[in-house]
């Protein structure tokens, strides 16, 4: 793996413990380039993060040297393509605590994995009068599979409220799990308004109301923060390559290895299989019971990488810069009168990630990022795919800034100066 770059003659490590952010953005070719005539500061981590030279360099390296299709061939090409796709999967086993790699099974992302969970665990299981609980807060990822299920079966998906500082509401949370649940699903991070939930407590609340499954969105989080299966005791658990600095078009899904074992095959294809006839066709076991067809072999190459990376950096430290990034970002954000931060309230009594949304007095969100990246501010603006999460906090849409490792108090600095940019055009 590329190691960030060395310290120039002169130049001063970071404190004990600190993030050297200027050498880790040395590690980002994209962030060098320009936007607009000004330096690019890209702040919409929670839709997709940049990639370091080393999972470019990695997924580059599989195709120019070594690809093939991988469990296909005993040639050279394909047995080296096989060893190096499942080395990736013990290594995203590794770092979200499985306890072994056949529980990992690799998808296109959080998306596909919801999909899957809820067309292969949560189809045969439901039937008229059960329900899937979610939240208020959730991605639309994390709500229309549900419906599509529940309407396939005649269950009813409900969904616990939040308050107004972007909390789940507990005790209603309790009183809506009952034995006709089936399904709990929820984000560890919400995308919208940065929110930690305690999957732990809700998890333990589940377990003593319910024989439901807790499946969890773990898309937001995975980059920012150390994530234990085992400790979270869930049961299902879906992330993204393209969020935490890894390829697009990868993702994976953590299942409990017995649960895993007594679900049918999402979609059919070469690769599930053991045997194949016109009258019947026997599935293999997990993972790749449910990996049909040929492999995204090169972008789970280059997720390993990620986590690689990851890893030598630190999430403990990357939590820490990250939330020293926020608290700075709100700090200064409430100063301004003209603006109004959402779901960051005094009250909130969870933990936040790196993700701020608001919305500026007498400009539509759009018209503010449209502003932002004429300054080379890259954020994003709209519903964030959570439609109902914004009906809730009353707005149409927010403007989102998210952040990064490799994100500086100095952009923020250049955040709130096109927000004051905004102001003067808006009047």
């Amino acid at each position: 793996m590329t190691a960030p770059a060395p310290l120039a003659d002169g130049e001063r490590p970071p404190a004990a413990g600190a993030l050297d952010v200027e050498r880790l953005r040395a590690s980002f070719p994209i962030l060098a380039r320009e936007v607009h005539g000004h330096r690019l500061v890209y702040l919409d981590n929670a839709a997709s993060a940049q990639r370091p030279e080393a999972v470019i360099e990695a997924v580059s390296d599989c195709y120019r040297t070594y690809y093939a299709n991988a469990h296909r061939g005993v040639h050279a090409l394909s047995e080296r393509s096989t060893d190096e796709y499942e080395a990736a999967r013990g290594k995203v086993a590794r770092f979200v605590g499985a306890s072994k790699s056949s529980e990992i099974v690799f998808t296109r992302g959080t998306t596909e994995s919801l999909n899957l969970v809820a067309q292969s665990y949560a189809r045969p299981l439901l039937g008229p009068g059960d329900e899937v609980l979610l939240t208020e807060m959730e991605h639309h990822s994390n709500i229309v599979p549900w419906q599509l299920v529940c309407e396939q079966t005649g269950a009813r998906v409900r969904a616990a409220p939040i308050t107004d500082d972007g909390d789940v509401d507990l005790d209603a949370f309790a009183r809506m799990v009952n034995e006709r649940t089936r399904v709990v699903a929820l984000a560890h991070v919400s995308n919208a308004l940065g929110t930690v939930n305690d999957v732990a407590a809700v998890a333990r609340l589940v377990r003593d109301r319910s024989g439901a499954a807790v499946v969890v969105d773990g898309a937001q989080a995975v980059p920012h923060m150390k994530v234990d299966v085992s400790a979270l005791d869930c049961d299902f658990y879906a992330f993204s390559g393209h969020k935490m600095y890894g390829p697009g078009g990868i993702g994976a899904l953590w299942g409990r290895g017995k649960l895993l074992a007594s679900m049918p095959p999402y979609h059919g294809g070469g690769a599930m299989i053991t045997r194949v006839t016109f009258e019947r066709t026997e599935y293999t076991v997990p993972p790749h019971r449910f990996e049909a067809g040929t492999p995204s072999i090169a972008p789970a190459i280059g997720l390993g990488v990620a986590i690689e990376f990851l890893e030598s950096v630190g999430l403990d430290r990357i939590e820490r810069h990250e939330h020293a990034l926020l608290s700075h970002t709100v700090e200064v954000l409430n100063d301004l009168p003209w603006v109004r931060v959402l779901g960051q309230g005094a009250e909130a009594g969870s933990p936040r990630a790196a993700v701020v949304s608001l919305v500026v007095d007498g400009a539509h969100p759009h018209d503010v990022a449209t502003i932002l990246d004429e300054q080379g501010v890259a954020i994003r603006a709209g519903h964030h795919c959570a439609q109902p999460l914004m009906e809730r906090l009353g707005v149409p849409a927010t403007v989102r800034a998210s952040f990064g490792l490799y994100n500086t108090h100095e952009e923020v600095d250049l955040l709130v100066s096109g927000l004051h940019e905004v102001r003067r055009i808006f009047g």
